[in-house]
């Protein structure tokens, strides 16, 4: 099983860029995206089913052009589950998960810090996300979290870990909850595989960052520690230019 998890900021800007054509490109079975800005209504579905995805479920915001998220999937999931039961994070449409056999699959994408009231909203957000993955591992073992957690985990996931200390996205209480995150049953599937510097997905669009490889790693493949054995490959597509993210790939053995 082949899964990719793509920020895509705005799928209708990054269709207008060639997001359709890249996926088919490289074919994916599952693909959860975040940041969808967009409602079902405003999208044309037939082009995902010409791209290979006749089974696509949307989770958009209740406040227009903003946050929401989506999978998009080849064969049909067996369950598809909208939001977390937590109103205040359904209501930015921030979580849905499909279940395809013993694995399940999120999409996920975590609020950011942008000013103090959204810090505290984010870091509320990641207490109950906590509780809520752990109360779901009782029933769905083999969960698999994907998606943009607006957190770097290490010095090693940004550019400049010294000047950036005291910024949302890199602070000592954010970094400590997705240690946690981690430690509570997960495997961070790209570090399972690649522990080199200078890797990452998000990009400023200012002062040329994206060609200066100023980076930082906000977006994850968070893999159950059952499904170690199954995993197979976990990757950054750098190359993906359809937003200020760029889209991580993993692989499974069925």
């Amino acid at each position: 099983m082949k899964i990719v998890s793509y920020n895509v900021n705005g799928v209708r800007a990054a269709i207008k860029k060639g997001l359709l054509e890249w996926l088919k490109a490289v074919d994916p079975d599952v693909v959860c995206l975040q940041e969808i800005k967009a409602n079902e209504s405003q999208l044309e579905l037939s082009l995902f089913e010409e791209a290979g995805y006749p089974y696509n479920y949307w989770y958009s915001a209740q406040k227009k052009g903003y946050s929401g998220v989506a999978i998009l999937a080849k064969r049909k999931p067996d369950n598809i589950i909208y939001g977390t039961g937590f109103e205040y994070m359904d209501f930015e449409g921030r979580n849905i998960r499909a279940d395809f056999g013993d694995v399940s699959i999120m999409s996920m994408y975590l609020p950011s810090g942008t000013n103090l009231a959204r810090l505290e909203h984010k870091l509320t957000y990641m207490s109950d996300f906590q509780k809520y993955t752990d109360e779901l591992r009782k029933t769905n073992p083999n969960l698999i979290v994907l998606g943009d957690y607006n957190v770097c985990h290490q010095a090693i996931d940004i550019h400049n870990p010294v000047g950036l200390k005291n910024v949302s996205g890199f602070l000592p209480v954010e970094r400590e909850w997705i240690g946690n995150f981690i430690k509570s049953g997960f495997i961070d599937s790209f570090r399972h595989f690649n522990k080199e510097p200078d890797n990452y997905t998000w990009w400023s669009y200012r002062a040329n960052a994206r060609n200066n490889n100023k980076g930082w790693r906000l977006d994850y493949g968070m893999v159950a520690e059952s499904l170690e054995d199954r995993l197979q490959r976990s990757v950054i597509l750098s190359e993906a230019k359809h937003s200020d993210h760029c889209p991580i790939l993993l692989e499974l053995k069925d």
